[in-house]
């Protein structure tokens, strides 16, 4: 479909008096345009996958790393102290 649109695109500026030579720099510059756009929707499209990646590596490494088992220790023993007063 989209090859229909370039066609009717190269017709129409060569029926309106565009040479040859600017209709073939149009078509480049279009394709740059629409490859940096594409580019750009795909980004942000895979945007919260990235971030949800982030945030699970920051999480590995803040609780798997020696620093990071004294950490979780510290929220087990916090947790389980909030348990035993009754939190709620």
């Amino acid at each position: 479909m989209e090859i229909l649109f370039v066609l009717g695109f190269f017709l129409m500026l060569l029926l309106t008096g565009v040479s040859l030579l600017g209709v073939i720099a149009a078509l480049i510059v279009a394709t740059v345009f629409m490859f940096l756009g594409g580019l750009l929707a795909v980004v942000i499209k895979l945007l919260p996958w990235l971030v949800l990646a982030v945030i699970t590596v920051w999480l590995y490494r803040a609780f798997n790393t020696p620093s990071g088992e004294a950490k979780l220790n510290r929220l087990k023993r916090k947790i389980s102290k909030l348990e035993r007063n009754g939190w709620r």
